[in-house]
């Protein structure tokens, strides 16, 4: 009964997902990755439909290093959709989103039940680096998504490596492949199915015959999945299979892609390339919300006691618990990597979007597993869960506050208040609030020209402290971006790392959520001489 009521809560969390992505997709701004993004997903489109002859998607920029799958989606759907090419994105990144927490229930479900899955999605759903990005991180989210897929089915073969059911092994080619399709971490989930044979294999087999013989029946049960995986590869990512090198090339990318840009941790600038070791943990830490840590904190718990209570029957135990083996290699291996690899990070947790689903998994399971643990003690299970309650409640507040810049929420261990905490770490690194300021600057526009004619004639020159298309995509005709900063009438800029500051002029319009400024409208016509010159941003 319990089960079935947990159920019904899920599907009912999903069909009000849907509802508030069909709502909202159009309220939130374009990211200033998005174009190149697309332009690179209309020349997958023309290498396609010029019968493989059109390779400029091969030397655009350095776009031929990731996978088109997502972008090849929306530049097929702007063919025959009449939607607003953005809007397309947008929405099409947000089902990915949606599809993601899907994921996240089906493989806490499997795991331990229909109340932890319900909680795993209820948790997902209120990480703003989730929910909140889901709508303008589209190679993000969508990979984010793939990979929970593939885990989800990577768990469902774990206790099965020696007879792996061929639905199965396509179904998880298929996810592993449009994974790959996104960008050359999809081989992760790759090397979290190698790691669990290996495991497998020592747990299941004690003579080289044994295994020998056990890794011969998962490489031809997980052979299919290889076939569909490296279709959907080639399909998606035509770059990676015309040379030898180009997947290693991707790999290095990958792992050591810096170049001239910084990132902020706790208040200091520093450069992309030299983040330490703890960059990701740390954003980890503050990006989560509260309740949700309080599911990893209190899974780590359950388990130290289980161990600690629990005389294991080496190796009969731990066969039991394969799919859980699984769950804690997606977890740890990307940790593990990064304090070991120190790749280039940036954007706080963006790039390692995809290890929050499988956190998500653990957490559920943590909160679950802790309210049957206190089922003893009445009055502290009546605690924990009134804590839990008001912490989810409070994140759901700040997130409905934040909307729709849902995606810069920081719990409150990264500062006193956002506007501490958008100061100390990344903040509108998408630039998203642009879609507000420029509003905000039409609006001053009008009730000027309104009030006071005056007898200004052609366009309004704007500078954007981000892509041009930002600003442009949403002004309309009395305006024209220029690159001419000294020459601009108005400049438009997100608060992040301090661009605001680069030009002066007086304040016409902020964006503002939870009184922390993110975006800035600027009126520079009254400035003469040395003032309409940008100057370097202060770097604290």
């Amino acid at each position: 009964m319990t089960s079935n009521l947990f159920k019904r809560l899920s599907y009912a969390l999903f069909s009000a997902l849907a509802i508030f992505i069909l709502v909202t997709y159009k309220q939130y701004g374009i990211s200033n990755d998005e174009q190149v993004q697309h332009i690179y997903g209309q020349l997958l489109l023309k290498f396609y439909s010029s019968g493989f002859t059109d390779q400029s998607a091969f030397t655009y920029k350095n776009l031929y290093l990731y996978g088109g799958f997502f972008d090849l989606i929306a530049a097929s759907l702007e063919k025959i959709s009449p939607m607003w090419v953005w809007d397309i994105r947008h929405l099409l990144s947000a089902s990915f989103g949606l599809v993601g927490i899907i994921a996240v229930y089906k493989i806490t479900e499997k795991l331990a039940g229909e109340r932890a899955a319900f909680l795993a999605a209820i948790l997902l759903t209120l990480t703003g680096a989730w929910s909140g990005a889901m709508f303008t991180h589209t190679k993000d989210v969508s990979f984010g998504a793939c990979m929970a897929w593939a885990l989800y089915y990577t768990t469902l073969i774990s206790d099965r490596l020696d007879r792996i059911p061929p639905n199965l092994s396509v179904k998880l080619g298929i996810a592993v492949g449009c994974a790959l399709g996104l960008r050359i971490g999809g081989a992760f989930a790759v090397i979290y199915l190698l790691l669990l044979v290996l495991i497998t294999s020592f747990i299941q087999t004690s003579t080289i015959k044994e295994k020998l013989n056990f890794y011969t029946k998962a490489i031809l049960g997980l052979l299919p999945a290889g076939i569909v995986a490296l279709c959907l590869m080639a399909l998606f990512w035509p770059w990676a299979i015309t040379g030898k090198d180009h997947i290693l090339i991707a790999a290095k990318s990958f792992s050591h892609f810096a170049f001239n840009m910084n990132t902020i941790v706790d208040g200091t600038f520093v450069s992309i390339g030299e983040v330490s070791r703890s960059y990701l943990p740390e954003y980890l830490a503050i990006r989560l919300p509260e309740v949700f840590l309080l599911g990893l904190i209190s899974a780590v718990i359950i388990l130290l006691f289980s161990m600690k209570r629990n005389t294991y029957q080496y190796p009969s135990h731990f066969n039991k618990e394969l799919p859980e083996i699984t769950l804690a290699i997606a977890i740890l291996f990307p940790l593990i990597f990064v304090l070991y690899d120190r790749p280039a990070l940036y954007n706080g947790v963006r790039h390692f979007t995809f290890i929050i689903p499988p956190l998500a998994v653990l957490a559920g399971i943590g909160l679950s597993k802790s309210w049957d643990g206190l089922s003893t003690k009445p009055k502290r299970q009546l605690s924990f869960g009134l804590l839990a309650l008001v912490l989810a409640l409070n994140t759901a507040y700040t997130l409905f506050e934040l909307r729709p810049y849902e995606y810069i929420y920081y719990n409150h261990f990264a500062g006193e208040n956002l506007k501490q905490a958008e100061h100390r770490w990344e903040a509108d690194y998408w630039s998203s609030s642009l879609i507000d300021a420029t509003k905000m600057l039409e609006n001053y526009v009008d009730a000027e020209q309104k009030n006071w004619p005056s007898e200004h004639q052609g366009a309004y020159y704007v500078a954007i402290c981000a892509e041009a298309f930002q600003g442009s995509a949403y002004l309309d005709q009395r305006f024209k971006v220029t690159e001419n900063w000294v020459r601009a009438d108005f400049f438009i800029s997100s608060t992040h790392m301090n661009c605001d500051k680069v030009l002066k002029g007086n304040i016409i319009g902020t964006v503002e959520r939870l009184d922390a400024p993110l975006a800035v409208v600027k009126d520079r016509r009254y400035l003469t001489g040395e003032d309409r010159r940008p100057h370097a941003p202060p770097r604290n």
